[in-house]
């Protein structure tokens, strides 16, 4: 059954849509279009735009900047982006070290913070993975000592995603190791110009520069810059990645991807045929356009929950949202493969002249296996996709 929206709903879907067509710039449109990524100056100047109109913190209350919207609302807003497409406002920003703050922090840093992370001011990135701590986050290692007004933090993070352009990271530390594993574990905020930080960069296996390793070397950061208790982390950490699964659901993201993926088939030959005449081609795209009506349907039952709750224990049909969102993800980029053909594996730049690689291949196919192998990365960042099972296994069987 289709959702059915009421008039003012709808209105709110023009006006939203007649935004974006209206302020997106025609070269960040184009570019994602495109099927790439938008730059970090693209990302900058959207926001900074979603911002004076009082829209890139949907999910805050609106004694924080947001812009007081109802779940059908905010579920239509990052619908119109991702279908657009246009860049989401920063995710470490508006979705994840934002909420933190506003749930756990003290008032000086919500008024310090909050303001900047809205409008860009400060880029952030997420300094929660490390070695041998990865899925099993609870076991990381990085050490924060109290030293009069400071903590000295001295450890490893990794895959941390953008913090080439990061201002200021969020950090999961270790506060007492003779804890049991997921206590003694504090939540800090650190200025990346901090004497002690180096970020190296991890060549992923398409050739992109996405995540890095953060090396924290006797980095000494404000006891003013902890949020919640000392401690306490964990219930931070866990908070933080149930609005993160929640994020990763991305069906306005799918349901674009579907559509160029259709016109794709029609316009692709494949043994003399379109494409999307293969009844094999065709039942799968099938399958993922059921499985992401239901993943929608989910979506809408969960922020309907989420504006009930009255705490902060994270929800666990979050993991549902979470897996089947990147499932789908992943399953999209197979079907552009498959429409690719040996095209996919084409790269570098269409427009740059004596590339002999680029006189067959059609433009649309730019970077596609780059990046179908480094969307393997979905069903792992966030809590891999088998953390996200026993979560559910735990909570709604008892397991």
């Amino acid at each position: 059954m289709d959702f059915q929206f009421s008039p003012e709903e709808i209105a709110f879907r023009q006006e939203v849509r007649d935004f974006i067509d209206r302020e997106l710039p025609r070269a960040t449109r184009e570019h994602m279009l495109a099927g790439r990524g938008p730059t970090k100056e693209m990302v900058v100047e959207w926001q900074r735009k979603l911002n004076a109109r009082g829209w890139a913190t949907p999910e805050w209350p609106k004694e924080y900047g947001g812009p007081g919207w109802s779940a059908a609302q905010k579920y239509i807003f990052r619908e119109e982006l991702q279908m657009a497409p246009a860049p989401s406002p920063l995710g470490f920003n508006v979705n994840m070290c934002g909420p933190v703050v506003i749930a756990f922090g003290t008032e000086e840093q919500k008024k310090r913070f909050l303001p900047r992370m809205a409008n860009l001011d400060d880029w952030w990135c997420q300094g929660f993975s490390e070695p041998g701590a990865g899925s099993d986050l609870a076991g990381l290692k990085t050490r924060a000592v109290r030293d009069g007004d400071h903590y000295v933090v001295n450890g490893q993070k990794t895959w941390t995603t953008l913090a080439q352009h990061a201002d200021w990271i969020f950090l999961l530390v270790r506060t007492d190791p003779t804890a049991k594993k997921q206590e003694g574990i504090s939540f800090l905020l650190c200025d990346m110009k901090t004497p002690g930080i180096t970020v190296r960069p991890i060549i992923t296996i398409e050739g992109g520069h996405e995540v890095n390793e953060v090396f924290l070397d006797n980095v000494r950061i404000p006891v003013e810059n902890l949020v919640g208790e000392e401690n306490k982390g964990w219930d931070c950490g866990k908070f933080l990645l149930g609005n993160e699964r929640f994020g990763q659901a991305r069906v306005g993201a799918s349901r674009e991807r579907i559509r160029r993926l259709k016109v794709l088939a029609r316009e692709t030959l494949d043994g003399g045929k379109p494409l999307d005449q293969d009844p094999e081609f065709r039942k799968r795209v099938t399958e993922i356009e059921v499985e992401l009506k239901a993943l929608e349907m989910t979506v809408m039952r969960v922020i309907a929950r989420e504006m009930k709750r009255k705490d902060n224990k994270p929800d666990p049909t979050t993991s549902v949202l979470k897996i089947k969102g990147t499932e789908i993800q992943q399953g999209v980029s197979e079907l552009l493969m498959k429409a690719a053909g040996p095209y996919a594996w084409v790269d570098g730049d269409p427009d740059e002249e004596g590339s002999n690689e680029w006189d067959l291949a059609p433009d649309w196919a730019f970077g596609l296996a780059g990046t179908y192998f480094n969307w393997r990365k979905q069903s792992i960042y966030g809590g891999s996709n088998e953390i996200q099972r026993n979560i559910m296994a735990k909570a709604f069987l008892g397991l």
